[in-house]
């Protein structure tokens, strides 16, 4: 099924007699949803755009190279950075706006701009009724209502069907640098990462692979601006990081461990992609970090956002939640076969406000069915 309207989508939910599984550009087949597929694709195209006001709205539908095309025209980006999960996921097709807001996918930029859902200015959708309903407006000060907006982002699609969505976007950056540390510890590399974020120095991206790219332990840290302000803030940034060991520092660079293509493989996971194995997405406290990859005997692991995101390859199979017990944070299975839910199963308290949520806007409970388990 292949709505082209707003009006065909709630008629054919109206008309479902069984579960409907949600699929936009079909990247990120993650969860166990099941079901006659219901694609989104044909509701696509930007409808507005507007530079000065820093707004562009499109059909969930909409690839997001298009709206990326569009911004760089104009010299802006979707500052939160989304992943593209094709490589890691072994998946084709186009990654889409509804895609990613649906499952609020945000980059290495999370740590200094926000997340997707911080960007989501409006949504409309379809809920499990068949009522086509709209949020949110164009602006970010917009507080009429319940905000649906933040609620629907990172839902699944098991609210609603996006069609439409809105976002506030960002002028683009001139330059990129970044200042490398070599050989730290997995403790050491937490450390250094911290004082970064914690610098005034303003850094977009803090990254660490325990195993880079040489066989070294690799730690990556971003500063984005005018070309003078980089230079200068890398050097001051640079002379911080000394006590964890010698820095080294690329600025304005096309290739290379510390250019815009290694940080866009730092977004992707490519790290990882490509390798046999169960890989999870774990959301820690930075403070605890080394300490859960002490415990996995993971094959492979990223850090991103300072140490509170964790990638980690391990065995197929393998309840990786078992091994990491009780902690401050949540596991996802992204990819792989281990008898476990997807998702982290949530406390008594949350689970009852979410079951409620469904129950209101999918009483019958056919969009994206189980996927959550």
């Amino acid at each position: 099924m292949t709505p082209k309207s707003e009006e065909e989508l709630a008629q054919m939910i109206v008309g479902a007699n069984g579960p409907l599984r949600i699929k936009g550009g079909g990247t990120r087949p993650i969860g166990r949803s099941s079901g006659d597929v219901l694609h989104t694709s044909a509701m696509r195209g930007i409808s507005l755009y507007e530079p000065g006001a820093l707004t562009i709205v499109a059909g969930a539908g909409t690839p997001i190279a298009e709206v990326e095309k569009e911004l760089a025209a104009e010299n802006q980006r979707l500052a939160f950075e989304p992943m593209d999960h094709r490589a890691l996921l072994g998946t084709k097709g186009e990654p889409t706006l509804g895609g990613m807001a649906a499952a609020n996918v945000s980059g290495p930029r999370r740590i200094s701009v926000g997340a997707c859902r911080d960007f989501m200015l409006g949504v409309r959708f379809v809920d499990g009724q068949g009522n086509i309903i709209k949020n949110g407006g164009r602006v970010m000060k917009n507080v009429t209502g319940y905000d649906l907006v933040k609620l629907l982002t990172g839902s699944y699609g098991t609210l609603g069907v996006l069609t439409e969505v809105s976002l506030k976007v960002l002028p683009n950056v001139e330059t990129i640098g970044t200042v490398m540390l070599h050989g730290l510890s997995d403790a050491q590399a937490i450390g250094a990462m911290s004082s970064a974020l914690g610098s005034p120095f303003e850094a977009t991206g803090v990254a660490h692979f325990p195993k880079g790219r040489s066989g070294d332990a690799l730690t990556m840290v971003r500063i984005e601006g005018f070309e003078t302000s980089v230079t200068y803030r890398a050097g001051k940034l640079r002379d911080l990081l000394i006590p964890f060991g010698d820095a080294e520092i690329q600025v304005g660079a096309t290739d290379g461990p510390g250019s815009a293509k290694a940080w866009s493989e730092v977004r992707d996971v490519t790290a990882i992609a490509g390798q046999s194995g169960d890989v999870w997405r774990i959301s820690a406290k930075p403070s605890d970090a080394a300490g859960l990859v002490a415990k996995m005997d993971a094959t492979s692991v990223q850090y991103d956002w300072g140490g509170g995101l964790i990638w980690a390859l391990v065995d197929q199979g393998r309840d990786l939640r078992a091994a990491l017990g009780e902690f401050d944070g949540h596991a996802t299975l992204i990819r792989g076969i281990a008898d476990v839910p997807t998702f982290h199963p949530e406390p008594a308290a949350l689970a009852a406000i979410t079951t409620g949520l469904r129950a209101k806007f999918d009483p019958r409970g056919i969009l994206n069915s189980g996927i959550m388990r």
